[in-house]
């Protein structure tokens, strides 16, 4: 891989409950464990802060795709789940996505394809491909 663009980021504190950073400050955010993990939810989490990277990405990427191909893509939107869990082992923990996908302007056979050619390219689904359960759904297209 051909690096374009690195992200620095830092996580201090106590694990789940602490504070993440970006080298830039863009980013300053704290942490704490949600309320159904027995924390206070008084701050962020890792799978808060995926959930908005993927949709952000993944719109991205949609984006590109629909540019190329000269699609509407007016008032598309991309929701993303991300679910953490024990594994079935017993052992460790794991996490699965859900992407809900908006286009309103095009109708849905258009929408599959652009969907799945956004789901080749998009980084988050090339890194999550093969290690987790992505399930994708187009929620809303022109009839």
């Amino acid at each position: 891989m051909k690096t374009l663009y690195t992200a620095e980021a830092l996580a201090s504190g106590e694990g789940r409950d602490g504070n993440a950073r970006t080298n830039d400050g863009k980013l300053d955010v704290s942490l704490a464990s949600p309320v159904e993990l027995g924390g206070d939810g008084q701050g962020t989490n890792p799978e808060q802060l995926f959930a908005a990277g993927y949709a952000a990405c993944f719109h991205s990427a949609l984006r590109l795709v629909g540019r190329k191909e000269r699609a509407d893509l007016t008032d598309s939107a991309v929701a993303a789940k991300i679910h953490f869990g024990a594994l079935n082992d017993g052992v460790g923990y794991g996490l699965a996505a859900e992407l809900e996908i908006a286009l309103p302007a095009l109708d849905l056979a258009t929408a599959e394809s652009l969907v799945a050619k956004a789901h080749q390219i998009c980084p988050y689904s090339n890194a999550t491909r093969g290690n987790m359960t992505v399930d994708i759904k187009i929620l809303e297209f022109a009839a």
